[in-house]
């Protein structure tokens, strides 16, 4: 968010914890990009903000009700607070239990059994949601549209509108069986827990083959999910690369060094398999 936003994001997230009885003198930003993610204090609340009309709140409520009545490892909602989607000043607010971290983190076995019962318990909940289909046609338009994505080259423009086709194609030919997906299940939305890996940030859920959920983790854990099919998972994964490097070129696009990012994902999707992961291609930009 822009300096401003933010300011007014942590004075809408504040003032609806205090209304609420939660004393919130202080708001540390956990993360920045186009949402706002904080931890108020001295409630020990986890907030998450973003602009009305650029969130997918209540449906983010709703599924993580419904997983909390069974065991899926998902971050729960503030037990102090009813649970819905606050409002104020243009944003919409919802109030998380806060997990303090643990050192070291998970290990990429509990990881994996974690995405599995997570998985296993999505199967079992009834709730209207998108397609991953749809998330790739959200990046071809970003990728259509020079307003959208101004500093695309029209090479660029190009290649990447045809492999996001392509890999739709492939991807929906295999007919594999789908259900409801965390849709983003990469490391930033894994939190490392005294009560184990928990999973956060539910509102990009989406249905799908599980391989496109595994498509965004590394690779460690990979190796110990059961049952994936691999070839599937390397469609995946190249889909998740190209579509990522889109969001990367939206002008409005707020991700740290966004443009360095859309950079690098076409240079390694132009260099071809064997496909690396997200975090693999993060790794590089850091240098580590």
């Amino acid at each position: 968010m822009e300096t401003t936003d933010v300011t007014r994001a942590i004075a809408a997230a504040t003032s609806i914890a205090t209304s609420l009885d939660l004393p919130a003198d202080d708001a540390v930003v956990l993360h920045d990009s186009n949402k706002l993610a904080l931890r108020l204090t001295p409630c020990d609340v986890f907030a998450r903000v973003a602009p009305l009309g650029q969130e997918v709140a209540q449906f983010e409520v709703d599924l993580a009700q419904l997983l909390a009545a069974g065991v899926a490892p998902v971050g729960h909602l503030e037990p102090r607070v009813d649970p819905r989607v606050h409002v104020r000043d243009g944003f919409a607010v919802t109030l998380w239990t806060y997990y303090p971290s643990v050192t070291p983190g998970p290990p990429p076995a509990d990881i994996a059994k974690a995405l599995k019962q997570l998985h296993d318990g999505m199967r079992t909940v009834d709730l209207p949601s998108p397609r991953f289909t749809d998330r790739i046609t959200e990046a071809e338009e970003i990728v259509a549209d020079p307003a959208r994505s101004p500093a695309l080259a029209d090479t660029d423009r190009v290649f990447l509108g045809r492999r996001l086709a392509g890999l739709r194609r492939a991807i929906e030919d295999r007919g594999a069986v789908e259900q409801l997906l965390h849709g983003e299940p990469h490391p930033g939305n894994v939190l490392g827990t005294e009560h184990g890996p928990l999973f956060i940030d539910l509102e990009t859920c989406c249905r799908g083959p599980v391989e496109f959920d595994l498509a965004h983790v590394p690779e460690a854990v990979c190796v110990h999910y059961p049952g994936a099919d691999l070839e599937l998972l390397d469609d995946c994964r190249q889909l998740v690369l190209a579509m990522v490097a889109a969001w990367r070129w939206d002008v409005d696009d707020q991700f740290p060094r966004g443009r360095a990012f859309g950079e690098e994902l076409l240079r390694v999707l132009r260099a071809g398999a064997p496909w690396p992961t997200l975090d693999t291609v993060v790794g590089r930009l850091d240098g580590s």
